[in-house]
């Protein structure tokens, strides 16, 4: 959930300030310019939130996630399985992420054993599959919410809204907010989950 609410007007300058703080990275000043440049897929900070989840399924198909078009609050976004679809694309994305970031010890556990997720609705059976520490839940929710994020962008969503959404703005004008978003940049390319050029790619898990 977003901390700190937009205003599309000001989106702009907040982007150019982010934008500077990249200097001293090119990987970063590369990667961010393709995701700010995913404000032409919508207007004013709105688009149609679902209108790409063919999108995601698709990813997943291409890495051998199973899918459910169900409703993740029935149960949970991931079983162990599959991962429930019926969400905003964004949220499949991440999801698909989240199988990417995870070791494949823990892809066959509830949530990744991360602790229940915004959309799951089995609440109390997530929690009790826990097997990481805060400091793992962290690490993985941050990259896996950039690396949604890129899929997105490499996908032709409009994924500026996943990007203020998920707050990686929030602060936009301090250089540890550059500094965090470069970090988990780099974190993702040493898994082998981004190329050279910052893009995501189907790694072997």
């Amino acid at each position: 959930m977003i901390l700190t609410p937009i205003d599309p007007d000001r989106l702009p300058p907040m982007l150019d300030t982010f934008a500077a703080s990249l200097a001293a990275d090119s990987l970063a000043r590369t990667v961010f310019a393709r995701i700010a440049a995913t404000r032409r897929f919508c207007v004013d900070l709105t688009a149609d939130l679902h209108a790409g989840r063919h999108k995601a399924i698709a990813l997943a198909a291409r890495l051998g996630i199973p899918t459910r078009d169900e409703d993740p609050a029935v149960a949970f976004s991931w079983d162990g399985q599959v991962i429930r679809t019926r969400s905003e694309t964004s949220v499949v994305f991440h999801e698909i992420a989240h199988w990417q970031v995870a070791p494949p010890s823990r892809r066959g556990v509830l949530d990744f054993g991360l602790g229940v997720g915004p959309e799951s609705g089995r609440v109390n059976e997530a929690n009790a599959a826990v097997c990481t520490d805060a400091a793992i839940q962290e690490e993985e929710e941050n990259l896996a919410s950039l690396l949604g994020i890129l899929w997105e962008t490499e996908y032709g969503e409009p994924a500026i809204l996943a990007f203020a959404e998920q707050n990686w703005l929030e602060l936009y004008d301090r250089p540890s907010t550059a500094q965090h978003f470069v970090r988990c940049l780099h974190a993702l390319a040493a898994r082998g989950l981004i190329n050279g050029d910052g893009r995501p790619q189907v790694a072997a898990g």
